[in-house]
């Protein structure tokens, strides 16, 4: 039982992926480990349990490492059956939550979110467009899978990481992600996720977000004013 009960988990504090998982192993009721990473200088157990991508994060359960924030989400709900389901029992429903979790991936939301933030000027223009497109296809796209109910899961997780970010956003940039006007249904989820305890306990302070934004942004600048 000992074994079956060993879980590490290396990710960093600020990324929505690492969050995303470490929001399912509490759903789950899951003990684990955490090592937190320093992105720009990774330990050596990140390129032996990943060094194909060298990415985070990476959830080693008993010695076998699982790379690549959705498979180690299924890979949990697979594994642990005791505690909330993450992904439905229905084929159907389940497929549409895969589908706007990969598209979400896929479109890349979160890294043009970081464009955003280091860009400016024309630039910055082009990326905010961007966004703000791949939002308003995510708003109509997941209107008929909107959660009626208080279970939280698989798509929920994804949701959550990735607009954790966006109160702070609008802090630093005056930019706004999600509004009750224009994208009233992604508005309306968000809101509701970010007040569950689970959330709460698991997310990053927005105030602590702010401070990385901020410095994020001025490096950025510097160095493009500086080539």
């Amino acid at each position: 039982m000992e074994k079956q009960n060993k879980v590490l988990l290396l990710g960093i504090w600020a990324s929505p992926y690492t969050k995303r998982v470490e929001l399912a192993l509490k759903l789950k009721g899951i003990s684990y480990e955490y090592v937190e990473e320093d992105m720009f200088n990774k330990s050596p157990l990140v390129f032996k349990y990943n060094p194909i991508h060298q990415r985070l994060p990476i959830l080693v359960h008993n010695g076998n490492p699982i790379v690549e924030s959705l498979v180690i989400i299924e890979h949990m709900d697979e594994t642990w059956k005791n505690g909330p389901p993450i992904l439905p029992a229905d084929l159907y429903k389940k497929s549409q939550l895969r589908f706007w979790a990969t598209f979400i991936h896929q479109s890349q939301l979160f890294e043009t979110m970081v464009k955003v933030l280091k860009s400016d000027g024309e630039e910055q223009e082009k990326d905010i467009n961007r966004m703000l497109e791949t939002i308003k296809v995510l708003e109509k796209g997941v209107k008929d899978i909107f959660p009626d109910d208080n279970n939280v899961g698989y798509l929920d997780f994804v949701i959550c990481s990735v607009f954790s970010f966006h109160v702070a956003m609008e802090e630093v940039l005056g930019i706004k992600m999600v509004d009750s006007e224009k994208t009233p249904l992604l508005h309306s989820w968000v809101t509701k996720l970010n007040h569950l305890a689970l959330v709460k306990e698991t997310m990053a302070p927005n105030h602590k977000l702010v401070e990385v934004l901020k410095v994020v942004r001025q490096k950025a600048l510097k160095a493009a004013s500086a080539t």
